[in-house]
């Protein structure tokens, strides 16, 4: 079946920087759009990021704009967000999403989230 396991997630610093790591499996990774999502206590579910099936295209919630860059691995299934500037706001629990055709609302596949405390 399908699984997307994120990895990553911790305690940091406002300023400072984390790496998640989504590795996928149970589907044909290379065909998929890659995405990730978050949700802050209180609030709701939001998108952060978004790749196309080969790389070559990626969008960005304004928040996170310059700060945040997606990527992806085909050969390792794996998809990659590298959080920098990182500020309290961020604090969120990340989720890696997954669909066949592209990341709208409402992606296929999600996973179960990694969580991301950015201290002040």
């Amino acid at each position: 079946q399908v699984q997307l396991v994120e990895s990553g997630g911790g305690l940091v610093q406002a300023g400072g920087s984390l790496s998640l790591s989504c590795a996928a499996s149970g589907f044909t990774f290379r065909n998929y759009a890659m995405g990730w999502f978050r949700q802050a206590p209180g609030k709701e579910r939001e998108f952060v990021a978004r790749i196309n099936w080969s790389g070559a295209t990626t969008n960005y919630a304004d928040s996170v704009k310059g700060r945040f860059t997606i990527s992806r691995d085909n050969a390792k299934n794996t998809v990659y967000l590298q959080m920098n500037s990182l500020k309290p706001e961020d604090t969120a629990v990340y989720y890696c999403v997954a669909d066949p055709l592209r990341i709208g609302v409402r992606p296929r596949y999600w996973g179960q989230g990694t969580q991301v405390t950015v201290s002040s």
